[in-house]
């Protein structure tokens, strides 16, 4: 722990891949560094294209929040990256599953690429509170 920070790693989600965290804890913020649709155990991308991608990088997602003792329902603010900003209602879709109101704060921006090859990417922050 760093001047009041504590990270936190799950092995319910792939593993960082570079020099940082899965989540961090700030006071009582929590920043969950991206996931994608990465399966932890293969370590390769669901098929399925955006859909599936997406429910499996909110199960990662979870999985984070999970060793930092929270959940979906503590999240506050997410950011969506998509590949392709046509595939936003797929993507919308899944994503009103995982969570329910009050809904967290979001972004979504679409990018030219993302790790692996995926066609999405969620970041969140959550609270302790």
């Amino acid at each position: 722990m760093t001047r009041g920070r504590e990270s936190f790693a799950s092995d319910a989600a792939p593993r960082a891949i570079g020099p940082y965290a899965q989540a961090v804890a700030a006071g009582d913020l929590v920043f969950c560094s991206g996931q994608v649709g990465l399966d932890p155990a293969s370590g390769r991308l669901v098929p399925g294209g955006v859909a599936a991608e997406a429910a499996r990088a909110l199960e990662n997602l979870a999985a984070v929040l999970s060793a930092a003792g929270l959940g979906l329902g503590d999240v506050v603010k997410t950011t969506v990256y998509l590949l392709d900003l046509g595939e936003f209602a797929a993507m919308n879709e899944v994503y009103a599953r995982y969570f329910q109101a009050p809904y967290p704060a979001r972004a979504t921006v679409g990018v030219v690429a993302l790790p692996a090859g995926a066609r999405v990417e969620i970041e969140a922050v959550a609270t302790r509170r």
